[in-house]
């Protein structure tokens, strides 16, 4: 089994949620192509801005890959049209969100903890050590 942390923006984790699918541009084709049947999925909204407040970036919910990756037309997504997919199975979405600023210190796939940003910055996704997903699961007051 690996695990994934999954970028994303507020508008798009509004329609995994509804969906449960999670996609990504053709570009990511090669990260989304790992994911088999079983994985565990974290999913990472971006920084948002909300009225007058920034929201923190923070992980919203943990999912398992109900499918293997497929190829989608159907726009869902906001923004583009992200046509790789995978099928998702809800394992938890947080009733309180994940101030992702607080696990940085504490997480294995963070090389560089000063400039941590941009371990996530331009990518779709990203496999995490087994360790880092029971951490999340662990702050989220979860047994993984």
């Amino acid at each position: 089994m690996s695990y994934w942390l999954c970028i994303t923006d507020q508008e798009n984790w509004e329609v995994i949620k509804k969906h449960n699918i999670w996609g990504v541009e053709e570009r990511h084709r090669n990260a989304i192509a790992k994911v088999k049947p079983g994985d565990r999925l974290l999913i990472y909204v971006m920084s948002t801005k909300k009225d007058n407040e920034t929201l923190p970036p923070r992980i919203v919910a943990a999912y398992e890959a109900a499918s293997g990756p497929f190829r989608d037309s159907e726009r869902i997504f906001k923004g583009k049209l992200y046509p790789l997919r995978i099928k998702l199975k809800p394992v938890a979405v947080f009733s309180k969100p994940l101030d992702f600023r607080e696990l940085v210190p504490r997480l294995g796939v963070i090389k560089n903890k000063k400039k941590w940003v941009g371990h996530i910055r331009g990518k779709a996704m990203r496999e995490i050590p087994e360790k880092d997903f029971e951490l999340v699961m662990e702050f989220a007051g979860l047994k993984v």
